[in-house]
This record gives C-alpha cells, sequence and structure tokens, in this order.
C-alpha cells in the first residue's frame, strides 16, 4: 500500500493537473507559469527544446485563442521529492472566428517538490502530434 505521504504527493500532483487545466481555459498565463520551475524544459515534436520564457511568449501568442482541455493522469509515480506523471490530454483550441482545432496524445511530465512543499513541472515531453 501507498504511504500516507506518497499519497498527498499524487493528489498534489492531480490538483497541479487541475489547475494547470483549469488556468489554461481561463487564460490565466500568470497561474499557469506558476506552476512550472525556472528552470523548467518543455520538449515538442518539430522543434528545440524550450523554457519558461518562450513558454510565456507562447502563450501571450494564443491570447485569442481559448483553449478547452481534459488530462487524465495514466500513471503518477512518486520517488521521494521527485514524480513522474503519465498524462493524457484532449484538447481544443478555438481561434476566435476560426475552425476549432483537436489534438489527444500523452504527455510525460517530471516534477519536483520544492522546499516550501509545493510540486512543480520541471520538464514535461508533449507526445501530441503536431496540427495539421
Amino acid at each position: 500500500t501507498m504511504s500516507a505521504d506518497t499519497q498527498a504527493a499524487e493528489k498534489a500532483i492531480r490538483e497541479l493537473i487541475e489547475d494547470w487545466m483549469q488556468a489554461t481555459a481561463q487564460g490565466d498565463a500568470a497561474r499557469v507559469l506558476s506552476l512550472m520551475s525556472d528552470d523548467v524544459v518543455f520538449m515538442t515534436a518539430g522543434r528545440e527544446p524550450f523554457g519558461k520564457k518562450e513558454f510565456a511568449a507562447q502563450a501571450a501568442g494564443l491570447k485569442d485563442v481559448r483553449l478547452e482541455g481534459v488530462a487524465r493522469p495514466v500513471e503518477i509515480k512518486v520517488l521521494g521529492d521527485w514524480a513522474y506523471l503519465r498524462n493524457h490530454i484532449d484538447l481544443t483550441m478555438r481561434p476566435k472566428g476560426g475552425q476549432p482545432m483537436k489534438r489527444a496524445g500523452y504527455t510525460l511530465t517530471i516534477l519536483n517538490r520544492q522546499q516550501d512543499g509545493r510540486w512543480l513541472i520541471t520538464r514535461d515531453a508533449n507526445l501530441m502530434p503536431p496540427p495539421g
């Protein structure tokens, strides 16, 4: 059975993902940025890995696009102050006056527990196929 600490960590990670999806849907980029470490690295198909600054710029570029998503954690494994998460995401991007675009697929995320006890995303590999 899982220790109470591991259960609490899993719960905190699930809440972080909910928070991320909610903040994304609300266009609250500041909230999304607060859920990642300063040295975060994102990996997506077809581009070089990028960090928090590039993520923020990309979010600003999408401010007229509504992002609605459902995240379904498939596997969460807590290893002390580190954890990994396999997540299935269904995402709909709705540009103002444009056609909605749907994407779905998996992400693999590494999280780190901070000294204040909060979990933050520190590495994220997004395996959803690019649009088109």
